[in-house]
């Protein structure tokens, strides 16, 4: 296959359309991304069209690609309606339809044969009754679409509680999931080719605070759970006709046994890691799989992790970055995004030469993140 000249249309402008694209100009590859904000991250390595997510001139431009990705789930359906049949879109709208409505998400699951927690679908308000007892009766209240990093959620422990968060959340389709008594949360990224071809990413550990992910950890050393992992993403890949890159985001409980508790379109925050411990990276892996070249799994050559910023109430409050620069193994990726509080403003990786070095900077450098 021809190298230079490859073009990539991405919709979404923002850090992970940034990092998608610096890692295809090395594969001769340019990218284009269709995102409305003028401040666009991706602006600074891409093409930039500045227009809305389903203005028709611009996914004009994306059409004469030779395929398109994307940054974010919540793709308008006008867009994909647009450049169906005329561009390949990967992961493309039956898939999506599956990931960006956690009810048809959770359904989907369990048809490819992955656990879930326990939930029942709210729809309306006769669907409140008697849904905490059928999910164990403690639970957690999402929307069906557009929640993320701990948005649109409630935990709930009573009829009451249920109702409330129910009419707070406007009334809108929900899904109510039922608690899980994890041991720790983990992630998986598989990618598939058009022709069938499959590579995996790394078991990343997870740690989340307010509802954000706060640090990655990829040790290495995990091979059962790691098996297991890659055993319900090929499935879920194979059933759902994944074309591109998907992230899977488990609940290990104490017996080791894995439920899958959201899935990704994309390449996901815990997968940054692979940036910088050697080897091909997530963002590497989605562009090979979405134009069709070669591909093979991605992870760490060495114990890695990766600590989020994100914006605090105190906008001064800013990390000593000489001092993280200083700490051996780290790489600073910045996003250049407007500060905000709660909002992922980047993102430092941590490699080192074993598990317990790893650690003890790991501590280090959580310290001089707030």
């Amino acid at each position: 296959m021809k190298r230079e000249g490859l073009t990539l249309g991405i919709l979404g402008g923002g850090q992970l359309a940034q990092m998608l694209a610096l890692d295809a100009i090395p594969l001769g590859v340019q990218v284009t991304v269709l995102e409305p904000a003028p401040d666009a991250g991706a602006a600074l390595c891409a093409r930039h069209i500045q227009a809305p997510y389903d203005d028709p001139a611009g996914l004009e431009v994306l059409a004469g690609c030779d395929a398109v990705t994307l940054e974010f789930e919540n793709v308008p359906v006008a867009a994909l309606e647009y450049l169906e049949g005329r561009v390949p879109v990967r992961p493309g709208a039956g898939l999506l339809a599956h990931s960006k409505h956690r009810a048809h998400e959770k359904a989907g699951l369990r048809a490819a044969g992955a656990g879930t927690a326990e939930f029942a679908v709210i729809e309306a308000e006769s669907d409140l009754s008697g849904a905490l007892e059928r999910v164990g009766g403690q639970g957690i209240l999402k929307t069906s679409e557009l929640g993320y990093d701990g948005k649109g959620q409630r935990r709930v422990s009573s009829d009451a509680e249920l109702r409330a968060a129910w009419e707070e959340l406007g009334g809108v389709a929900c899904v109510l999931e039922g608690l899980v008594p994890f041991a720790r949360e983990v992630s998986l990224g598989v990618a598939r080719t058009a022709a069938g071809d499959l590579a995996f990413g790394p078991l990343v550990e997870n740690v989340h605070r307010s509802g954000i992910l706060r640090t990655s950890l990829y040790l290495g050393g995990d091979q059962r759970a790691a098996q297991q992992a890659r055993d319900i993403a090929r499935r879920v890949a194979e059933a759902w006709e994944l074309e591109g890159l998907m992230t899977l985001e488990f609940f290990e409980l104490p017996g080791g046994e894995l439920l899958v508790n959201e899935v990704a379109p994309r390449v996901h925050n815990s997968g940054h890691l692979t940036q910088d411990g050697g080897g091909l990276s997530q963002f590497g892996a989605q562009v090979r799989a979405v134009l069709g070249l070669p591909l093979s799994d991605w992870a760490p050559l060495l114990p890695t992790a990766m600590v989020n910023w994100v914006g605090v109430e105190d906008e001064a409050a800013q990390p000593d970055w000489d001092a993280v620069d200083a700490l051996p193994g780290t790489h600073i990726h910045l996003y250049h995004k407007a500060w905000r509080p709660g909002r992922k403003l980047g993102h430092v990786n941590l490699t080192a030469p074993d598990s317990e070095t790893l650690r003890a900077r790991l501590t280090e450098l959580e310290r001089l993140i707030p």
